[in-house]
């Protein structure tokens, strides 16, 4: 498909620079473009209304990654010819190796040592720097860093050296600080070693996730470090033509097991952000079923796509011509997605990683080769 059909304008003041406080308060608008679930494609909501919207028996599924600092900023010194780097981890190859995206890539060339940190600080382990050396240079500006640590003692330099890796379209308007740190991190992480956040968790609250399951809505964890390549603009004509980045994820055993009974006693999968969705449908078999699953995943989403595991889909306001809009796109329709982030754009949403909230029910273009509705059950029940 054409990119440029995937473009919109957005006023530049509807980007959101700061989470709504509490979390929960945020805005939610309900798309549901064939009304299966109500005789209205679109309805102003809000997060809490969550748990009135979907029924007992319902599974949320969440992503448990937690963002680590991935941004390092640092010096490549070669032969006393002294340029500054700024590199953001997005995928880890090995115990001591990470992809990254660096900045200015052109500084660099295989066999280059970069220098994060300070030397003449003094630390414990040796971390007062960190080192790394370029060991391949890639396209869009992507480096293989071989870096001076492994493990544990890597985990701890960049922990000690890394920034929080923010958004572009809010790192170019504002500085990271300290309370970013806790804004840009769910409720549910645990499993160190996304570089970006799975930002539709960043709406829930002890609250929200005690009312949900007071109506027995089950919550049920996956796993997916989010990388930086999520934010890479599509710059191919064609949607063909785009190479997806890999991401590591993983499903376990009980996990799947807990969703194929919940599926099979008639609940739908509630799928918490495009990045629970991506690896729900990669480990996704042609009935539907999940099967556990441990490794890279590169499933690039577009319309035509037929969803298997995921009923609903609860997501932020995307960026235009960017793989997750085309995503949501695949979704609910490309049309109904225009339509409704118009109405979100004059209705004065917030969009984005600190924006409001979007609660997606399955368009018709949605539906997998079986006919299975994005609905099952009275979704008011």
């Amino acid at each position: 498909m054409r990119v440029d059909l995937f473009d919109f304008e957005l006023p530049p003041e509807r980007i959101a620079l700061r989470p709504a406080e509490p979390r929960d308060s945020a805005r939610m608008l309900v798309i549901d473009p064939d009304g299966r679930n109500s005789d209205q494609p679109l309805r102003d909501m809000g997060v809490r209304d969550l748990p009135d919207l979907l029924a007992a028996g319902d599974v949320l599924v969440v992503n448990d990654t937690k963002v680590i600092p991935a941004r390092l900023r640092g010096l490549r010194d070669r032969d006393g010819n002294v340029a500054r780097i700024e590199v953001t981890l997005h995928k880890r190859e090995t115990a001591s190796s990470w992809l990254a995206f660096a900045r200015p890539a052109k500084r660099l060339k295989q066999g280059d040592v970069l220098r994060f940190g300070d030397a003449s600080e003094s630390y414990a382990c040796e971390l007062g720097h960190l080192d790394a050396r370029v060991a391949e240079c890639g396209d869009v500006g992507e480096v293989l860093l071989e870096f001076s640590l492994t493990g544990a003692a890597l985990d701890e330099a960049i922990e000690r050296h890394g920034e929080m890796p923010l958004p572009p379209y809010i790192a170019g308007r504002r500085t990271a600080d300290e309370r970013d740190s806790g804004d840009y991190q769910t409720l549910f992480a645990r499993e160190p070693g996304a570089v970006a956040a799975p930002t539709a968790s960043l709406h829930f609250t002890p609250a929200l996730l005690e009312a949900l399951q007071s109506r027995g809505i089950e919550i049920v964890r996956v796993t997916l470090h989010v990388g930086a390549g999520t934010f890479l603009p599509v710059k191919a004509d064609d949607t063909s033509e785009h190479r997806m980045h890999a991401e590591y994820g993983v499903i376990t055993e009980e996990s799947a097991a807990r969703l194929n009974a919940a599926r099979k006693a008639g609940g739908r999968i509630v799928a918490a952000g495009t990045t629970s969705l991506r690896i729900l449908e990669t480990a996704a078999r042609e009935d539907g079923s999940i099967e556990p699953v441990s490794r890279d995943t590169s499933i690039f989403i577009t319309p035509g796509y037929r969803f298997r595991a995921v009923d609903i889909l609860l997501t932020n306001f995307h960026l235009p011509r960017s793989t997750l809009f085309m995503l949501v796109s695949a979704f609910s329709g490309l049309k109904a997605m225009k339509t409704a982030y118009f109405h979100a754009i004059v209705q004065e949403y917030r969009f984005y990683s600190y924006g409001d909230a979007c609660l997606l029910f399955r368009g018709n273009e949605g539906h997998d080769g079986a006919g299975r509705s994005g609905a099952a059950g009275d979704a008011s029940a």
